[in-house]
């Protein structure tokens, strides 16, 4: 069992030294043994006052992590489970209401049970009322990172954590919407776990305590600091440009071309990745979604690596774009694979809705998106990633409607007729300028 921090420790954990200020906690009067009068309940807070130190289950507090201000949410598990009760309404909500006032992130530190059943209804209807500030909150421009502990489950889970933008997670925690005594008895619980959840596409990483200052520090820099538009990464392999579209397609195709990873590495001091289209799935190694650090400035990514994009991936990418459109960072799409999975299990995963979720966030961004084409440009599932009017392409790349074998096998040509196939398509990056494709062709960094 993964180690359990009260909510005094994770926050001295995560918080600067001399930071961490509480806030003030509403009062509530509350009749003898609470709303529902059950019998015992006073006796039980008061008991896991004297435990705990603690008043509720929630610690609010503002502080610095790594430097950066933001509203702190410590769930105390030792005090009724974590459960959330009126009073830990009470506090949640004015905390939401003091970082809108002050124009602060806001980061749950979840472990809970979910809601106190000594109060019945009225406890679940808390949920509503932290949904509420959490959607207020981001309609504020203002992000939300959650840091799932040890046990995160119930409606705790599916607010405070599930509805973050950017969702950590400490290894071996238990997550779940069904906490374990709820659950089938013949129910496999390494599927209620932080790393399952992540590959679930529920959570966005596991960072082990030692790294979850950092992480998280680095985190609201990327997510609250200033923006910049979208850098144009140079070139990084072949400079001369191919002589036909055969070529164009032999060099995009490449094993020896830089992929999107250099690209990134290249582009940016540090980056942090999401992962999980919050649907059931994730496509790691087909698309890479994340916010970069460059010259202190931030910028959203959405990278394809070669490889068919599943609809996880597309779910993704639009995640990320909506995300950082709403947070106000510019966007720099990489593109780079022969199409979209278009096999039966792709289909049954909604490829072409999740395309079209992919189309609709770049066609309704406010923020710049910036677009390069570094290998394959592979029909529609490479143009979902592509800025209207903003995209340039390296000289290994290419460009089509259609892989040129395909176009061939539907025109009923031989295998022979491919190459004059891929010349007719017009595919090569000297083409797309041409036919207005394309802005231009990026050039090598110069020494």
């Amino acid at each position: 069992m993964p180690e359990r921090r009260s909510a005094r420790q994770i926050l001295s954990l995560v918080a600067d030294d001399g930071s961490l200020r509480e806030l003030p906690s509403p009062a509530r009067e509350s009749p003898s043994d609470g709303p529902l009068a059950w019998q015992g309940y006073d006796a039980s807070r008061a008991r896991a006052a004297a435990r705990t130190g603690e008043e509720e289950s929630v610690v609010c507090a503002a502080a610095r992590v790594e430097g950066t201000p933001a509203v702190l949410l410590a769930f105390e598990f030792g005090f009724l489970g974590g459960s959330l009760g009126e009073r830990t309404g009470d506090r949640l909500q004015a905390a939401y209401e003091y970082a809108r006032a002050h124009r602060l992130p806001v980061v749950p530190l979840v472990a809970t049970g979910g809601s106190r059943m000594q109060e019945g209804m009225l406890a679940l209807t808390q949920l509503q009322r932290v949904a509420r500030q959490s959607a207020l909150t981001r309609e504020a421009g203002l992000p939300q990172v959650a840091v799932l502990r040890d046990p995160t489950t119930g409606g705790g889970w599916a607010t405070l954590g599930a509805g973050a933008d950017v969702v950590l997670a400490l290894p071996g925690a238990q997550v779940g919407f069904a906490g374990s005594r709820v659950r089938p008895p013949d129910a496999d619980p390494a599927a209620y776990t932080a790393q399952a959840q992540v590959a679930a596409g529920s959570a966005d990483a596991v960072v082990p305590p030692q790294r979850l200052k950092r992480t998280l520090g680095r985190w609201l820099r990327l997510l609250t600091g200033p923006a910049a538009r979208a850098p144009l990464p140079p070139a990084l392999g072949r400079a001369d440009l191919p002589r036909t579209g055969w070529d164009a397609v032999r060099r995009a195709r490449s094993p020896e071309r830089p992929r999107s990873e250099a690209y990134l590495d290249a582009c940016f001091t540090y980056r942090l990745g999401i992962s999980g289209d919050r649907c059931g799935g994730a496509d790691p190694e087909g698309m890479l979604c994340g916010f970069g650090e460059r010259d202190g400035r931030s910028v959203a990514y959405a990278a394809q690596t070669g490889t068919a994009t599943r609809p996880a991936g597309y779910r993704t990418a639009a995640r990320l774009i909506r995300l950082a459109d709403r947070l106000g960072i510019p966007v720099l799409t990489l593109v780079d694979t022969p199409g979209a999975a278009n096999d039966a299990e792709a289909e049954r995963q909604g490829a072409g809705p999740a395309i079209a979720e992919v189309f609709g966030a770049v066609a309704a961004a406010r923020v710049p998106v910036t677009t390069l084409v570094i290998g394959e440009g592979g029909s529609g599932g490479a143009l979902a990633l592509a800025a209207p009017g903003r995209t340039w392409a390296t000289p290994d790349s290419y460009f089509s409607v259609i892989a040129p074998e395909l176009a061939a096998a539907i025109l009923k040509r031989p295998p022979h007729e491919v190459e004059r196939t891929a010349e007719q398509l017009r595919i090569r990056p000297q083409d797309l300028v041409e036919l207005g494709v394309i802005r231009g062709i990026v050039d090598h960094p110069r020494p």
